[in-house]
C-alpha cells in the first residue's frame, strides 16, 4: 500500500489501478526518481558486515542504480511455461497468506500466462528457478548491492529495500519539520501553514536564534 501511494505521487497523472499492475522494477524505478527529487541522487545505506559485524555506510548513486538495472520485456519462459513479471497488485493479493510456500505458489499461478481455454499445468517449475528468472529479467525489483567490509575485506551482496529506505527518510523528514514547527510556533506564535511556507534556510535562521 505504501509503495502504491508513493508510486501515485511519482506519477500523479496516472491511474493508480494501472500503476498497481506495473512490474516491481518499474515501480521501484519511479520511487527512486521521486526519492532523487526529494533528497538528491546520493544515499547512505547502513550495513553490518555479515562476517565480522563491523557497522558501515555504503554510499550509492541512485540515478546510476536506476539506469544500470534495466528491466527486460516480459514474458519470460521457464521450462516451457511463460510468465509475466510480478506486480504490486500480485503482492497485495498474497500479502495476507500466512504460509510462505502457499503464497509463493499463488504468486507463480498469478504470473503464469495461459492461452484462452488452456488448463493450468499439473505442476509448476521450482520457485527458485522462476525467482532467478524474475531477478534476471527485472533486477530493480529486488536489487542487490555489491559490498566490501573495510575492516575484514569480506565481500557480499546486500539486499536494498527501496521502499523501506525511502519511507524511513520521509518519516524522519516529516518529524524534523514537525519539530521545527513546534519550536517556532511556541516561540513566536506563528501558524503552521505560515512556518511551512518559509524556505528551509529562513526557518533555520529563526531556529538558530532560539535558546537550545
Amino acid at each position: 500500500d505504501r509503495a502504491l501511494l508513493l508510486h501515485s505521487c511519482a506519477n500523479p497523472e496516472s491511474d493508480p489501478g494501472m500503476l498497481a499492475d506495473q512490474p516491481l522494477g518499474g515501480r521501484n524505478r519511479a520511487l527512486l526518481a521521486l526519492r532523487e527529487a526529494c533528497f538528491g541522487p546520493w544515499a547512505l545505506i547502513p550495513l553490518d558486515c555479515p562476517c565480522c559485524g563491523a557497522p558501515q555506510e555504503l554510499e550509492i548513486n541512485l540515478a546510476d542504480l536506476r539506469e544500470r538495472l534495466a528491466s527486460q520485456p516480459d514474458p519470460i519462459e521457464v521450462e516451457g511455461l511463460r510468465f509475466r513479471l510480478p506486480s504490486g497488485r500480485d503482492l497485495i493479493r498474497v500479502a495476507s497468506e500466512q504460509d510462505e510456500a502457499e503464497a509463493t505458489r499463488q504468486l507463480l499461478k498469478a504470473c503464469l500466462i495461459l492461452a484462452p481455454g488452456e488448463a493450468l499445468p499439473a505442476s509448476l517449475p521450482p520457485p527458485e528457478i522462476v525467482g532467478e528468472a524474475f531477478a534476471h529479467a527485472d533486477p530493480l525489483a529486488a536489487p542487490s548491492l555489491d559490498c566490501q567490509c573495510p575492516a575484514c575485506e569480506h565481500r557480499w551482496g546486500a539486499d536494498y529495500d527501496i521502499l523501506s529506505a525511502f519511507w524511513q527518510e520521509l518519516d524522519e523528514e516529516a518529524n524534523r519539520l514537525i519539530d521545527q514547527v513546534h519550536r517556532l510556533a511556541s516561540a513566536y506564535g506563528w501558524h503552521e501553514t505560515d512556518i511551512l511556507r518559509m524556505s528551509e534556510s529562513r526557518r533555520l535562521s529563526y531556529l538558530s536564534r532560539l535558546q537550545p
